[in-house]
């Protein structure tokens, strides 16, 4: 009997116990048969550890030597958790509960509280912001946004590790910690915001977690209970924990050694929220008979990236670096790596958006594409040039898939369909199930064609095209399946928070890209300063900005671009240099120490668009100018001042009925065009037009966001609008086009 095909997103359930080890390498099998005693599992990047662990779990429960209900699988974020969900229920393995340690613990806390403490549990501050701002207020302190971040962020850190505020000072002097205020005024804070939350009957997050250590610490009966419940252990993404959490662990395990801990110490990235490899590293010493299992197989990335990979993490120094897996890579082999210098940041961005136009029309789609970058502020710059390109972008750590608007209204149109059956017009006509969802998503802001560029709109259609292809995929797995199965499917995708692919570039910053991959990545802006950042003092801060960067590094499956710029605006010095963590590996570039053969290949792009071995002289560069305001001659370095060529805090004196007139024009041509707006010019271009007013085509090309492209396309018209004639597809003045 041969199976059907069906999509790799539907998975057939495996009729045996046995055949939920089919297809897993010898490491991740002796992972998956590893179900007793302590279990340490060193799982290097792509080298399929939710995969291993996942297996080890349905097959426990499908062979019947765990019971699901006595499994508590603890990992670190929702999207990992309902990963790890949606992976066991397709592996038959339903009824394990997989959580984040928060989510864990809170279950517990709600539980246990009438019976630990009496009565109800406090209420849990969703965000304590302002609860800190007062804090400082009553502290006689006043922070601005920055600062109340920075500052709620180092009483998180406090509270992981379990420092108290009158130890504050102290903790932070011993780890070398670069507080953002003086630690004894912090100290003050701190403890006023621990007594407004006692006066106020409100708990934080951190709280969670502490109070059920606390119950479980005080109270041996409901530890017992707890154990009693859950007997297998198993800790994702293990070298991110807090002393907070492994105490939390520690209590829940007991004197027991059904553990099983899954990490990389070449991974750990989140020290500053109190995360330490170390309970990873001294695993096998605390559990000397544990059995370690090592992946290296790397099935994500070609071997063009896994060695570039390996070659940054053969200069690291320190214990983590000790342990560090050599990865072997599974895959063909792939494009050379890119490295493209640039003479400012404009430049790279553009570039860059241009690189990733070619890839899309090459057939690499745009949800397949990430640009990664150090901080969340540098992504302006490349949402810009994404819009100028008519690229599409989403920017990471956006809305959840079954939480947006236009996906719980497609929800309940499906489902009201599903009731109807054959009653509902909508479906007549319509054969199979893909064509009834394009017919009831049709009502919802769905074509068959994509409205170009980004925006609002092109969000709303992505969000309801991935719905189409879940359907379309769902009955290749499943023929014959009705629109009834899809909405329950529907709902346990929710539940599970197990969301289809929205397709559109991705901008991350790489703290937020961990966990995620992509066909083409591009690490953007790394040059010293910004990578190692310019607060990494020390060597273990150092070190784990190189971390971060191997992070992004393999987040690649095949295209890989390295890029810096040599100064932030254009036409500024030249000062910056590439990041150190390249010297060796990129071409022309040396290292003490470094590895023979441990870099890797292709040229560097010199910002020219071509790929060239050899370093180009700066004096051959021809730099631009520096774009100054026109008010006040200041240099201008912000992306919006230079499209302005102004100052925004600096008076404006743009002629209004020409800005209207221009705005009016925008729609027409991008109605035209089938664009979004931007796509033509964005606002701050027309703006900055209004107010230039330029009568020739040398004024108008030198306009930031217009360029020769965009002059030789609208040029004319904008010159004749700017002159005050009518051009063709120009609103006449005083008709009402509605």
């Amino acid at each position: 009997m041969t199976a059907a095909t069906h999509s790799t997103l539907f998975p057939q359930v495996p009729e045996t116990p046995d055949a939920v080890l089919d297809g897993l390498d010898p490491e991740q099998r002796e992972v998956a048969l590893a179900l007793h005693g302590p279990v340490c599992v060193l799982a290097g990047a792509g080298t399929g550890k939710t995969r291993a662990i996942t297996h080890r779990i349905a097959y426990g429960v499908r062979a019947g030597i765990i019971q699901p209900a006595t499994v508590l699988a603890v990992t670190f974020t929702n999207r990992a958790a309902g990963e790890m969900r949606g992976r066991l229920r397709q592996l038959g393995a339903t009824g394990v509960q997989a959580r984040t340690f928060h989510s864990a613990a809170l279950r517990q806390l709600q539980y246990f509280w009438p019976k630990a403490v009496g009565g109800e549990l406090p209420r849990l501050l969703e965000r304590k912001v302002q609860l800190v701002a007062e804090a400082a207020a009553r502290c006689e302190l006043r922070l601005d946004r920055n600062e109340l971040r920075d500052v709620t962020s180092e009483i998180e850190w406090a509270k992981v590790t379990q420092t108290v505020p009158a130890d504050y000072p102290a903790a932070v002097a011993k780890t070398q910690r670069d507080a953002p205020r003086d630690p004894a005024v912090l100290s003050q804070i701190y403890s006023m915001y621990e007594q407004l939350k006692r006066d106020r009957s409100v708990i934080d997050f951190e709280d969670v977690l502490l109070l059920t250590v606390g119950i479980l610490q005080d109270r041996g009966d409901i530890a017992e209970h707890v154990r009693g419940q859950y007997q297998h252990f198993v800790v994702d993404e293990y070298q991110d924990v807090s002393p907070l959490q492994q105490r939390l662990l520690d209590l829940w395990v007991g004197d027991r050694d059904d553990l099983c801990v899954v990490g990389d110490a070449s991974q750990t990235i989140y020290s500053f929220t109190g995360a330490t490899p170390d309970h990873l590293l001294n695993f096998r010493t605390r559990h000397p008979g544990a059995t370690v299992v090592k992946l290296v197989r790397d099935y994500r990335s070609t071997p063009q990236v896994v060695h570039l990979a390996n070659g940054l993490l053969s200069q690291a120094h320190g214990k983590a670096a000790d342990h560090r897996l050599e990865l072997v890579s599974q895959r063909d082999k792939g494009p050379e790596p890119v490295y493209a210098e640039y003479p400012d940041e404009p430049n790279e961005a553009e570039s860059t958006a241009r690189r990733i136009r070619d890839l899309i029309a090459a057939g690499v789609p745009a949800g397949e594409i990430a640009v990664l970058y150090r901080v969340n502020s540098q992504s302006e710059v490349y949402e810009q040039a994404l819009a100028d390109a008519g690229v599409p972008y989403q920017l990471r750590g956006a809305e959840r898939f079954f939480e947006r608007a236009e996906v719980r209204e497609a929800g309940t149109a499906l489902r009201g369909a599903a009731r109807a059956g054959g009653n509902d017009s909508l479906l007549d006509g319509a054969e199979g199930l893909p064509s009834q969802v394009r017919a009831v998503l049709s009502t919802k802001g769905w074509t068959s064609r994509p409205p170009a560029g980004s925006g609002a709109v092109r969000d709303r259609w992505e969000s309801l095209a991935a719905l189409v292809r879940l359907a379309e995929d769902f009955e290749t797995a499943k023929p014959g399946a009705t629109l009834t199965d899809l909405v329950r499917e529907l709902d346990e995708r929710a539940a599970a928070q197990h969301a289809p692919t929205v397709q559109g570039v991705t901008l991350a910053s790489l703290h937020s890209a961990k966990g995620l991959e992509w066909d083409a990545v591009f690490l953007v802006g790394l040059t010293e300063g910004m990578m190692p950042i310019a607060y990494a003092k020390t060597d273990e801060q150092v070190e784990e900005e190189r971390r971060l960067m191997y992070v992004g590094i393999t987040r690649a499956r095949a295209h890989l671009s390295l890029s810096w710029a040599l100064s932030r605006s254009p036409g500024g010095r030249a000062s910056r240099r590439p990041t150190r963590f390249l010297n060796g590996l990129r071409p022309g570039s040396t290292a003490s120490g470094a590895r023979s053969g441990a870099g890797g290949g292709g040229g560097i792009d010199r910002g020219t668009g071509r790929a060239a071995v050899e370093r180009t002289p700066a004096v051959e560069r021809k730099p631009r100018s520096p774009v100054r305001c026109r008010v006040c001659g200041r240099t201008l370095t912000d992306a919006g001042e230079m499209k302005l060529m102004r100052c925004e805090e600096c008076p404006s004196d743009m002629d209004e009925a020409l800005y209207g007139r221009l705005y009016d024009w925008r729609a027409a041509q991008a109605a035209l065009l089938s664009q979004p707006d931007f796509c033509v010019f964005t606002e701050k271009t027309l703006m900055a037009i209004a107010e230039a007013v330029p009568s020739t085509e040398g004024e108008l090309v030198v306009i930031p966001g217009v360029g020769n492209r965009k002059l030789s396309r609208f040029g004319a018209d904008v010159l004749a609008i700017c002159a005050g004639e009518t051009v063709d597809g120009e609103p006449e003045e005083g008709v009402d086009e509605t």
